[in-house]
């Protein structure tokens, strides 16, 4: 058994598929068994129902897939992505798989280049071919019956992989080579020049010779004079039309528009509008309002006065 690379004690896993002939199995199982001991140390699992299988991750120090004699299985980006999380790390999958030499209209079969990055890709790495070779008679007419393909450019390629040494998640501290080893007091060490350029004391502030600046002194007169009140506005503001101030307006707009508001009370026309509904005219805006003592400021609601 020392062309699968498994040794006495290990855990293995063995896929098969439809095409796998049963004895051919059953001789493979047998074999594996006696090699690495009992305690159900063997797993035996289709390839379509690994996903399903519930197996832990890292459960496994070998992975045998498509490795029955006469079968011809088919590894899924999803199939291998599993055997990659069932390995341990450090752990070895070994596997068989018919391909074709060039890329062709069957979808379903891999070309001999796109095998490797497969693997690749699925979290493997050190994956590389170790054998090639054409197809039996009944390894061509398996791929026939079970992957619909009649053409003549296929081989069997074997091919391994291993999962790196550390399982996904898992982090370590990175020593940096440029890192400042400590002072005596367990700090960083400083250089006492770039300290010096960088520390302020209050003697310094004392300094005759340090020129100190008003922040007064730098403003002039056009700097004090207090702005106009439109050019605080933004433009959206002093676009023609807008009668209505934006909402926390602080450019004086939602004042302006109130004092319009007010001013735009109606006066009275003959002087009696206070005096009742009795004294007041037809076109009157304060019809069915009470009396109210004469200067008393009355707001009119907004349908009010468009009525009147």
């Amino acid at each position: 058994m020392g062309e699968y690379g498994v040794a006495p004690g290990q855990r293995v896993a063995i896929i098969w598929d439809s095409s796998s002939p049963v004895e051919a199995l059953k001789d493979l199982v047998d074999k594996i068994q006696a090699l690495v001991g009992a305690n159900n140390r063997v797993s035996v699992e289709n390839v379509n129902q690994l996903s399903q299988s519930a197996h832990r991750e890292s459960s496994f120090d070998v992975v045998l897939s498509g490795v029955v004699p006469g079968s011809t299985a088919q590894h899924s980006a999803e199939v291998l992505a599993e055997i990659a999380r069932i390995l341990k790390p450090g752990g070895r999958v070994l596997l068989k798989e018919a391909v074709v030499t060039e890329s062709g209209n069957n979808s379903r079969i891999k070309t001999a280049a796109k095998l490797p990055t497969a693997l690749t890709l699925s979290g493997l790495v050190e994956v590389k071919e170790l054998q090639k070779e054409a197809l039996t008679p009944e390894e061509a007419q398996s791929v026939q019956e079970h992957l619909g393909y009649q053409g003549n450019d296929l081989l069997i390629v074997q091919i391994e992989g291993r999962k790196p040494n550390f399982e996904v998640g898992s982090s370590s501290q990175l020593k940096l080579p440029f890192a400042k080893k400590p002072g005596p007091s367990g700090k960083p060490s400083v250089d006492p020049a770039t300290a010096k350029l960088w520390t302020l004391s209050a003697n310094d502030m004392n300094d005759e010779e340090m020129d100190l600046l008003d922040s007064d002194e730098l403003l002039d007169s056009e700097d004090l004079k207090k702005p106009d009140p439109s050019s605080l506005r933004a433009p959206s503001c002093k676009e023609m039309g807008k009668k209505k101030a934006c909402k926390n307006c602080t450019c004086g707009l939602a004042e302006e528009l109130e004092q319009e508001k007010k001013s735009s009370q109606p006066k009275s026309a003959c002087g009696n509008c206070y005096l009742g509904d009795a004294f007041r005219c037809a076109s009157c805006p304060y019809l069915g309002m009470p009396a109210f003592k004469p200067g008393e400021k009355i707001l009119l609601k907004e349908n009010q006065l468009h009525d009147a």
